[in-house]
């Protein structure tokens, strides 16, 4: 009634009713494949019944850099108080061992130096240390090499000065360690692959008159990609002829781009399209099997060395069957403007319809008199500007 008064626009009521809908209710029947790759390059894979837990143990630098970071924050905070707190307990224990903490002690001890002549009296092995919360803040002095100068080790106590010694190295042991993990998972691979972008659904069309597989490939950032690779692979459910079923059977396709071989010059957007021929695995796919109850997908991988840090980084996405769009081909986004090229990342997955024919490929090379009835040059997609050029002079006739 809303709508139709004008009061709200209709698509939005239409909007609102589907989302009344309960969510269990709207995608009971809509059961689709499950992912292998996600949309964002994670691996849609769940570890179970692992028994050999030690392993990860057995590479501890790799398993803290592949924790969450409130783990290895937790870790990081963790480390240090444990140390400080051990040889703050090995401080206070030097010191108990000593006399330093027993004031009886040194009275008795300062008469005997004197008579020996010594004129400074009870020397302690750490001066200022009284008690564990004191020994606790030599500890961190030590370790982090603050010196407040309030307390210091003495050459009373040769013990003193090894323990200063392990904890300087173990504080230097920890500091590396820690440190060097929180840069490698403040620079990963995977940050850098967050501006490399895939199109969000990928095109089946005509190109030199054969059906090929396209989609679009594209770099946010200025610094490049150095040795840029990309290579596909076609993940379905297979059966060999002894009858062992291979739930997720990888089947490497070629790729085609513009510059020849896997290699690419990622400056610009890229289509990158596979020509879907007899040793395609696509080969037999038509308009009809492109739904989401259809067991393909189809996974993209692009690798290569980032320009400004020189490690390797590695993007991934992948199709399902229902995000693969027959007849469809991108639109130009790539422009010259005041001397320089341009790109529109608006159009970047923006696609248009063209002929083309509702067949398999194996169909197409079978019959190739389905391409005489397709219109190769459809009128409409390329508008031709008239311009009407005006003269800058004319020619007439002087009187005689």
């Amino acid at each position: 009634m809303l709508s139709r008064k004008g009061i709200i626009p209709e698509e939005y009521v239409l909007t609102r009713l589907a989302e009344d809908v309960p969510e269990h209710a709207r995608y009971r029947a809509r059961e689709r494949r499950a992912r292998f790759v996600g949309k964002n390059g994670a691996c849609n894979v769940a570890h179970k019944n692992i028994r050999e837990q030690g392993r990860f143990l057995q590479d501890v630098f790799t398993t803290l850099v592949d924790l969450k970071w409130p783990h290895t924050l937790l870790i990081f905070t963790m480390s240090f108080l444990c140390s400080w707190l051990l040889f703050g307990m090995v401080w206070w224990l030097i010191a108990f061992a000593h006399g330093d903490l027993d004031h009886s002690t040194r009275l008795q001890r300062e008469p005997a130096r004197a008579a020996e002549g010594a004129s400074d009296g009870f020397v302690p092995c750490v001066t200022s240390i009284h008690s564990f919360t004191s020994a606790f803040l030599f500890s961190i002095e030590v370790q982090v090499t603050i010196g407040f100068g309030g307390r210091m080790v003495t050459e009373e106590c040769p013990a003193a000065i090894l323990v200063l010694i392990v904890q300087n190295i173990v504080g230097l042991v920890i500091n590396a360690i820690m440190l060097g993990c929180i840069f490698m998972k403040t620079s990963q691979a995977h940050r850098r692959a967050e501006t490399l972008i895939f199109s969000k659904h990928a095109v089946i069309a005509l190109r030199e008159g054969k059906l090929c597989f396209m989609l679009r490939v594209g770099d946010l950032r200025k610094s490049m990609i150095i040795s840029a690779t990309i290579r596909m692979q076609v993940v379905k459910k297979t059966a060999s002829l002894e009858g062992e079923v291979v739930p997720l059977n990888q089947i490497d396709i070629q790729m085609e781009n513009p510059v020849g071989g896997n290699s690419i010059f990622l400056v610009s957007p890229l289509i990158i399209y596979h020509v879907i021929d007899k040793n395609s695995p696509l080969y037999d796919i038509s308009p009809v099997n492109l739904h989401h109850h259809e067991d393909l997908e189809i996974i993209v991988i692009l690798e290569g060395v980032v320009e400004t840090t020189g490690i390797t980084t590695q993007a991934r996405t992948s199709y399902l069957a229902d995000e693969i769009l027959w007849g469809q081909r991108f639109v130009p986004i790539v422009a010259e403007e005041d001397g320089r090229y341009s790109v529109d990342y608006s159009k970047f997955g923006n696609t248009v319809k063209v002929p083309t024919p509702s067949c398999t490929a194996r169909q197409l090379e079978e019959d190739r008199s389905i391409m005489d009835t397709m219109p190769l040059s459809p009128k409409g997609t390329i508008r031709k500007r008239s311009v009407k050029l005006k003269p800058k002079f004319t020619i007439t006739d002087e009187p005689s």
